[in-house]
């Protein structure tokens, strides 16, 4: 053979694996969600945890990013979910409200038309979308899953401790004498539907099973999917008590019925993690793993751990809002611990970045698109994050520092509503657990935080409150 004719062939099979390994980038991305309900920061063994085994949860963190400056976009349920599936902040929506804290069987609104839902935006590039688990954006017709972007539904309408029969009330003494014992945790005792699509298929829906259920679908989903762009949105609805387990995980952990719980979520996140490389689709699929807010600290041992934050769900202290947060994805997202800040809110923008959906320019997000850092290795856009509870907000992260111009302890728990004047601060950095405060030593960066407070509430429109109006059940 020539000189030439090598130099041909040469250039062909350059051009050949040029071509194939531009194929292979432009394959549309995947998307999964999984999203723990009531998880504290100190809940995986790859954030602290002494007692929980988490191994494929800890497996995601070494082979993909560990976030640990991650928000979720609220302190409580409803709000929490609104933010992640709209890239707003609950505010704006209307999904939080300083009447009602979430949504319930009685609620007589929900999740509003005029929102775009994330599973909305991503089927403008074509994908096919499931929410699996609990949704508690409302639970009418009109506000299910199905009627916001999604093609298939799986799960609970609301929290899995609601809906419980008077009569046991009656019984256990209040609703917090009967979450509080574990004993109660039986199935009859919540009158939860579990809902496929727009059905009520099961009532009261089988607890005990539910998370290995909710796998299963994740799995069927995906190999039913695999040759299609999918999203995926499994929000499970524990460890929110009250706590289940199968039969099979039940007493296996040594942080007890709490830790069985997590160690169950664990396996389930290992198996949808073996059927994705199963489908030979792992390299082209995202996995995200969070929380909606914090542990609830009330319950003791069947609540969750903040590690080394302070204080817990329905608050805006960091162990309310700041959560665990893994993101993997092999070959695409180099693996690394991220100590830069983020959001469940900038899963809107980022996804939508991925999938090259534009963002509509008819509504203000609160989104940031953390693509770059994922892929690139570069600095997150966000500097900033709004702490609010109900629609009042409570206290703002500018860099490495948090003022707190409200503080209150958690629904039903403790500490009043307290006004900070100079607010409360707090170097993040060299205080998460925010022990110290440094208001005094730092008039100026007060003075930055409030002049980002002003600009914020200048373009803040706020929606209708959807959470007020309750009535009957339907």
């Amino acid at each position: 053979m020539n000189l030439r004719v090598l130099i041909f062939c040469s250039c062909v099979f350059i051009s050949l694996v040029s071509c194939k390994t531009k194929t292979q980038k432009t394959k549309p991305t995947n998307f999964i969600v999984i999203f723990a309900d009531d998880l504290g920061y100190g809940d995986l063994s790859s954030f602290g945890n002494p007692s929980i085994k988490t191994p494929h949860l800890d497996q995601l963190a070494q082979e993909g990013q560990k976030w640990t400056n991650f928000y979720a976009a609220a302190s409580v349920c409803t709000p929490s979910r609104a933010g992640l599936l709209t890239g707003r902040l609950p505010i704006r929506s209307g999904m939080s409200s300083n009447k009602q804290r979430v949504l319930f069987p009685d609620s007589n609104d929900g999740f509003p038309k005029s929102e775009i839902s994330l599973a909305s935006q991503l089927k403008k590039a074509n994908y096919v979308t499931a929410c699996i688990g609990k949704w508690h954006l409302g639970h009418r017709k009109e506000h299910l899953p199905l009627q916001h972007g999604f093609d298939y539904y799986f799960g609970i309408p609301y929290s899995n401790d609601m809906d419980t029969p008077q009569e046991v009330y009656q019984e256990k003494g209040g609703y917090w004498n009967l979450i509080a014992n574990p004993e109660n945790n039986l199935i009859e005792n919540f009158n939860v539907p579990l809902i496929r699509n727009n059905d009520i298929v099961e009532r009261p829906a089988n607890q005990n099973t539910i998370t290995r259920r909710y796998t299963d679908e994740t799995i069927s989903f995906i190999k039913k999917n695999k040759d299609q762009p999918f999203f995926v949105y499994l929000a499970h609805n524990l460890p929110h008590v009250p706590l289940f387990a199968s039969p099979e995980a039940l007493g296996k952990s040594s942080r007890g019925l709490y830790g069985d719980v997590i160690e169950e979520i664990d396996q389930g996140v290992g198996s949808i993690i073996e059927a994705l490389k199963e489908a030979g689709i792992s390299e082209q699929t995202m996995v995200v793993f969070t929380s909606d807010n914090g542990p609830w600290t009330l319950f003791n041992e069947q609540g969750g751990s903040a590690g080394e934050l302070y204080a817990g769900k329905g608050t805006t202290w960091e162990g309310g809002m700041r959560v665990p947060t893994l993101f993997w994805q092999p070959k695409s997202i180099a693996p690394q611990i991220v100590h830069h800040t983020g959001s469940t809110l900038d899963l809107f923008h980022t996804f939508s970045k991925i999938a090259g959906v534009q963002l509509s320019d008819d509504r203000q997000y609160d989104s940031y698109d953390l693509s770059s850092v994922l892929y690139e290795n570069e600095k997150s856009k966000r500097d900033h994050f709004f702490y609010y509870r109900g629609t009042d907000l409570y206290a703002v992260r500018l860099g490495s520092y948090k003022a707190h111009f409200i503080t209150e302890g958690a629904y039903g728990q403790f500490g009043k509503k307290e006004q900070h004047n100079p607010p409360l601060l707090y170097h993040l950095n060299h205080d998460p657990g925010e022990q110290y405060n440094v208001a005094d030593k730092n008039p100026e960066i007060i003075n930055k935080i409030k002049a980002l407070v002003e600009e914020h509430q200048k373009k803040m429109v706020a929606g209708k409150d959807r959470l007020a109006s309750r009535g009957k059940k339907n």
